[in-house]
């Protein structure tokens, strides 16, 4: 199973239908065509920022490896291993995005593949017209920082200072 998160504008209402034409479904999982095409990818996706930073971490990583005069093999591993890191982050950085611009996540949902996950999560923000809204507890006050104890007259040594009585 996968997770996708569901993006809506802030305006947003729940159970509105009209909303769903501009909903934006996102994977949470390896982007196979950030890793492959890498800055193009962000291009395609409308992701300007995130594309022309991608765009120069490259650039800058050719930079330094051909400063430190790496051999060709190294270099194309070195790629390699920085392709795999985009493609492991494209889909948050575009999730940030998303939330940037005014679309935040409203709903996250597991399915087998994108057509499920879109029904599923379709469905859910339909239903949320008829469901009333969950009611918060407010939040506990924090416990009091403990006490000095005025017993222990030496500084404490070690990782357990209550395991021995002073004498």
């Amino acid at each position: 199973m996968t997770t996708f998160t569901l993006h809506l504008p802030r305006e947003a209402r729940p159970g509105d239908p009209a909303a769903l034409d501009k909903a934006d479904l996102v994977k949470d999982a390896f982007s196979w065509g950030a890793f492959i095409f890498t800055f193009l990818w962000f291009f395609a996706h409308r992701l300007w920022l995130a594309g022309l930073g991608v765009l120069l971490v490259l650039v800058a990583f050719d930079l330094a490896l051909n400063l430190l005069n790496v051999t060709p093999a190294a270099g194309v591993v070195a790629h390699l291993l920085l392709s795999w890191l985009i493609g492991l982050e494209a889909n948050s950085l575009r999730r940030w995005t998303l939330a940037r611009r005014g679309r935040p996540v409203v709903d996250v949902v597991s399915a087998s593949d994108r057509d499920e996950a879109e029904t599923k999560a379709f469905a859910r923000w339909l239903d949320r017209s008829a469901a009333p809204a969950p009611v918060r507890s407010p939040v506990p006050p924090p416990a009091p920082a403990p006490a000095f104890s005025p017993l222990r007259s030496e500084p404490v040594i070690g990782l357990f200072p209550d395991a021995e009585r002073p004498r």
